[in-house]
């Protein structure tokens, strides 16, 4: 048996066919870049990523047997308007990038609601107010909110199924806290009808057939991109967690069924999450953000010229020891968990006339590592629970010179992904559950075992990693004193 797993990233989509042994074969992928017309813009052609849901499916799908279900994963927040009726997007999809709302985070803010501009209340009042005003054709029924996760949803089962699951419509800023519903006070605050909004779901279950598929499999898998990679990493338990390190990097715990005690952000700095939603009972998450991780590599290479490919950077960094007590601070578009300081800046210290390229490489990837070990320590406070050891998946996972890093940084073994990208696993581990290709998530997490264990070697001096972040602090006040 086999399942289908559509994987809607930030820059493009990839659609894969995963076995019942976890092999994923057959994959296509077709870039989707966001656009950015204006300055803290970013959004993207729905129309775009429908055709490329489409194409990627039906090209996965054509080279292998039939499957027994579709499972579907997503960058989270970015938000679609469309038209009922006809199914076409009235406007642009905006992407959880896109900070073009950020004055009407702050005019919220001072009425005492917290919605952070990264999420989908604020992006889909603004194309509310931008489409339909008088909010008349949201109230007939007329137009139709989703995340990338409802809109592929939309696509694939041609317009049947409008639903979102609870691990993405947690991060919309628009369901109460306990996730038990959608909050009317908050929708009557941003003028959002509640007749635009998807149905909820569990993350696993048959929501709608993808008839616009070759046999019509059944969609029976949700959710978000770093939900279903904790569950792509067997992180079930409560205690497990993961980090992905992509262009950023995200640390998620699983909690357990209690929704952690804090309402928006902890003291540490992480926040919950929901994730996910199984007959109807929910696994919530703690979550801590970096903005910069794989992006401070890409600055290397792109901006810097000291490497000609990510990969070299692992092959450079290892012509030194250390770093010779140079410092890099990945502050790049500011800080996250636990500083959340938006004004903050990319920091490098310590350069004397001994430092070479090779030592400048190698603190940019003990910087992300030590920003790592900043996420995991808040993680752990705010869920008052001790991680043992540390899962890892993303781009920059398959360098080994800075899972070495993170490992020495946060003082336990890196369990490195067997894949690189653990969301396509984590979505088929849900949809192939719901139709007993596995028996339930105990037994798929069996099957998400690392590649290698990558144990600490060396102590690291986190007390000289503060004080260099604390460098980077408040470099742009306007911007430091923002807080969602």
């Amino acid at each position: 048996m086999s399942v289908l797993v559509v994987d809607l990233g930030s820059t493009g989509v990839r659609s894969s066919v995963v076995r019942d042994d976890a092999t994923i074969e057959h994959l296509h992928y077709e870039e989707v870049l966001p656009e950015s017309p204006l300055q803290g813009f970013v959004q993207y052609d729905a129309e775009a990523i429908a055709a490329a849901v489409l194409s990627t499916a039906r090209a996965s799908l054509a080279a292998a047997d039939p499957v027994a279900a579709v499972g579907i994963t997503n960058q989270r927040a970015t938000t679609v308007v469309w038209d009922r009726a006809t199914g076409q997007p009235v406007g642009p999809a905006v992407s959880w990038q896109d900070l073009r709302t950020v004055g009407t985070c702050l005019a919220l803010r001072e009425q005492g609601i917290r919605i952070a501009p990264n999420t989908s209340a604020s992006k889909l009042a603004f194309l509310l107010d931008m489409v339909d005003p008088d909010r008349s054709r949201s109230q007939q029924g007329e137009l139709c909110f989703g995340t990338i996760d409802t809109w592929a949803i939309w696509v694939l089962s041609e317009g049947t199924a409008h639903v979102t699951d609870l691990s993405n419509a947690a991060v919309t800023d628009l369901l109460l806290s306990d996730a038990s519903g959608w909050d009317m006070a908050r929708l009557e605050a941003l003028r959002i009808p509640v007749e635009v909004l998807p149905a909820l779901c569990d993350s696993s279950g048959e929501v709608g057939r993808a008839t616009a598929l070759r046999g019509g499999p059944p969609i029976s898998g949700i959710a978000g991109d770093q939900q279903a990679s904790l569950l792509g990493q067997g992180c079930i338990r409560t205690g497990n967690a993961k980090a992905t390190f992509g262009t950023g990097g995200m640390l998620d715990v699983c909690v357990g069924p209690d929704r952690p005690g804090f309402a928006v952000r902890g003291g540490a700095g992480s926040y919950p999450v929901v994730a996910w939603q199984l007959n109807s009972e929910l696994t919530w998450g703690v979550e801590a953000a970096m903005l910069t991780a794989g992006a401070a590599v890409t600055w290397l290479r792109d901006d810097m010229d000291m490497i000609s490919s990510a990969a070299e950077s692992a092959e450079v960094a290892a012509g030194c020891n250390d770093t010779g007590d140079v410092w890099f601070v990945p502050a790049l578009v500011g800080l996250g968990t636990p500083d959340w300081d938006f004004g903050a800046r990319g920091t490098l210290l310590g350069l004397t006339r001994g430092t070479g390229r090779a030592e400048i490489v190698r603190a940019v990837l003990e910087g992300v590592a030590h920003r790592g070990a900043d996420l995991l320590e808040s993680a752990e406070a705010d869920a008052g629970l001790q991680i043992s050891s540390l899962r890892v998946d993303g781009g920059m996972s398959a360098n080994p010179v800075f899972v070495q890093a993170l490992a020495d940084a946060c003082a336990r073994p890196v369990e490195v992904s067997a894949v690189l990208e653990a969301t396509t696993l984590g979505a088929a581990f849900l949809a192939g559950a719901a139709t007993g290709m596995w028996d339930d998530l105990a037994s798929t997490a069996e099957l998400a075992k690392p590649r290698a264990v990558v144990e600490p070697v060396r102590s690291t001096d986190r007390g000289r990693w503060q004080e260099a972040k604390s460098r980077a602090l408040r470099q742009v006040p306007e911007l430091s004193a923002l807080d969602f």
